[in-house]
């Protein structure tokens, strides 16, 4: 018999189901639930039980792990379920929905109950199907010891941002803020490189091994000058996220200049389309998008 914590995983978008994909490779015993049931089957498959709602997943779990795409979602989530989770159970707050609307989920939860911490997952699609993601997680040190196992199962490494529930969503807006910034700043570089008639392939040799370089800049450089965007991270997820950084920003008094302009680029691609494509389609606000490549096929 087990002595792992039995767990949990309410919504199966892309990173929902990489992370049961780890849990259950790593022997977990796990209950999965998605709004559409039907993005949730598959996980039977792989050794998953799929409740048909979220309370009956919830019931009888150790760790609850919320990953859902809002405020609105987690808190729909939390009032359907909260009631079914026992006494010792702790709820994971893992969805990216602000400082404000964390503070709303936790009151909830104190409301209902639930005892409840955060563990924000920075990564997409394959570091959840590998178990590498990185986890900003907060709250009460003792409670966090317990889900240790749990967030080691599907992650690289675990930073602890602080004791208090909204502090790992503090650091995880920063860590997005950084990842708009850098995916946009190598799409104009890549667009750039193109209307000058240079091989956009060279402004990546060019940074390789130096003090600028960024291994992220090559994954999504690529994406961008093949024209493909199969999604790893959602672009209008990418959206959302910059929506609570700026509002994040206006409490603190800080220049919102380049969050003005992430928010046209980013808008501007999914004005074209790319709403649900990878955020590697940022680049097609640059105008530029599946142009031919000179110098490489």
């Amino acid at each position: 018999m087990s002595d792992l914590p039995t767990v949990t995983v309410l919504g199966t978008g892309t990173m929902g189901t990489g992370v049961a994909h780890s849990l259950l490779r790593e022997g977990f015993d796990v209950t999965v639930w998605n709004r559409t049931g039907s993005r949730a089957a598959p996980l039977a498959d792989a050794g998953a039980r799929v409740a048909p709602t979220a309370a009956q997943a919830a019931h009888g779990a150790d760790v609850v792990l919320s990953i859902l795409f809002d405020t609105a979602a987690v808190l729909d989530v939390l009032d359907a379920a909260g009631p079914s989770v026992g006494t010792g159970a702790v709820w994971v707050q893992a969805s990216t929905i602000g400082r404000d609307g964390t503070a709303i989920v936790v009151e909830r939860a104190r409301q209902l109950g639930v005892t409840l911490v955060e563990a924000n997952l920075l990564g997409t699609r394959q570091p959840a199907e590998e178990g590498k993601l990185t986890v900003l997680a907060a709250g009460d040190p003792d409670v966090l010891a317990g889900v240790a196992p749990v967030l080691d199962a599907i992650s690289a490494k675990v930073v602890i941002a602080g004791t208090e529930v909204g502090q790992g969503t503090a650091l995880k807006l920063a860590c997005n803020a950084w990842l708009a910034t850098i995916t946009a700043g190598t799409a104009q570089s890549i667009a750039l490189a193109r209307a000058e008639g240079i091989d956009p392939h060279l402004f990546l040799d060019a940074i390789a091994g130096g003090t600028s370089d960024s291994p992220y800049a090559h994954l999504k450089g690529a994406e961008m000058i093949a024209g493909e965007f199969a999604p790893q991270f959602a672009l209008d997820g990418l959206r959302k996220d910059i929506g609570l950084i700026s509002e994040a920003a206006a409490q603190a008094h800080l220049d919102p200049a380049l969050l003005d302009a992430l928010t046209d680029l980013y808008g501007s691609a999914a004005a074209r389309g790319h709403g649900r494509d990878d955020i590697a389609a940022v680049y097609t606000a640059f105008g530029t998008a599946r142009a031919p490549s000179p110098g490489r096929d």
